[in-house]
């Protein structure tokens, strides 16, 4: 069980102190007012099936799972659950992933980002990149009180997640060093992507509908979605990349990877993809398909290089 957690809010500054014996445990990613956001009597729901899934989320925040200390490796991986931004797949997506990561020394660490929502949010489609980033600054702030290395921070991504995680990728800052709030003085940038059956374009490309509607309305311009096609973004200082896709993925085709696998290239930045004849969509861990879960010792292999550079 989880002895001790003291989170002590200062302005601009989350200290954290923790006796977790390999618990995680859960925080807010602001301190404060949540920013492009407006009150409201909406609430989160949970609901139970194959997977977990939660709505409404208004509230970001980010659970923390650190490795056994013995085996950490000094990697982290922010994981963004997938669910076409109308709801996020917390197991499936998210805690079985952290669960795998820990297990092979890697921290993780899920964030539950707002869904946009003109309920709750004065801007929706901004609010999952600006919980994405704020998350990769909060982290970055904690890394030594968490036993892990400030510039081996990953993002992942799975489905709309993945779009998030692609789109944190190619929109990120280097931090505000005049910040009064200490943790926007962070780099948001991740040193790494996984992006796992990801959107990577709302463009009129196949397999991007339903997030692009979720993401940014009915009706969006055309500069609006140009400028959340992720795969137009890619430079030279876009993180690596290993990507993962099934051939027969019904709802994002696997074009969507093998578009970001070119844009990546064609910037000479370092990347793997694997694209699998079966697994659908959404197969997470895919325990019950030897072939198709062998992505995630591929993974394993990839960040190992990554840490031996």
């Amino acid at each position: 069980m989880i002895k001790t957690i003291y989170a002590v809010l200062m302005p601009g500054v989350l200290f954290v102190s923790i006796n977790l014996q390999g618990q995680p445990f859960t925080l807010p990613i602001y301190n404060g007012t949540v920013p492009n956001s407006k009150p409201t009597q909406i609430t989160e729901s949970v609901e139970y099936g194959n997977s977990k899934l939660i709505k409404n989320v208004s509230v970001p925040e980010i659970t923390v799972f650190l490795p056994t200390k013995q085996f950490a490796t000094g990697q982290c991986v922010i994981i963004c659950p997938g669910g076409g931004y109308v709801q996020l797949s917390m197991d499936l997506e998210g805690t079985d992933i952290a669960g795998y990561l820990n297990s092979i020394g890697v921290a993780a660490l899920i964030l539950k980002y707002r869904l946009p929502s003109n309920e709750y949010c004065i801007e929706p489609h901004k609010a999952p990149l600006l919980d994405a980033q704020r998350a990769v600054r909060l982290v970055r702030a904690n890394a030594e009180n968490w036993d892990f290395d400030q510039n081996k921070i990953g993002i992942m991504g799975f489905s709309a997640g993945g779009h998030l995680a692609s789109t944190l990728g190619t929109h990120f800052d280097y931090g505000n060093p005049l910040a009064e709030d200490t943790i926007e003085r962070q780099s948001c940038r991740p040193d790494f992507m996984v992006l796992m059956y990801s959107v990577v374009s709302i463009t009129d490309s196949p397999g991007r509908s339903t997030s692009k509607k979720n993401l940014l309305g009915e009706n969006p311009g055309t500069d609006l979605i140009y400028e959340y096609s992720n795969v137009f973004h890619v430079t030279e200082d876009t993180p690596p990349a290993f990507l993962c896709h099934a051939n027969n993925d019904d709802r994002v085709p696997a074009e969507q990877s093998l578009l970001m696998y070119k844009a990546l290239t064609d910037k000479n930045i370092p990347c793997e993809m694997h694209i699998f004849s079966e697994g659908g969509h959404g197969f997470g861990l895919a325990t019950n398909n030897d072939h198709v879960a062998s992505w995630a010792n591929s993974m394993r292999l990839w960040l190992k290089s990554l840490n031996d550079l």
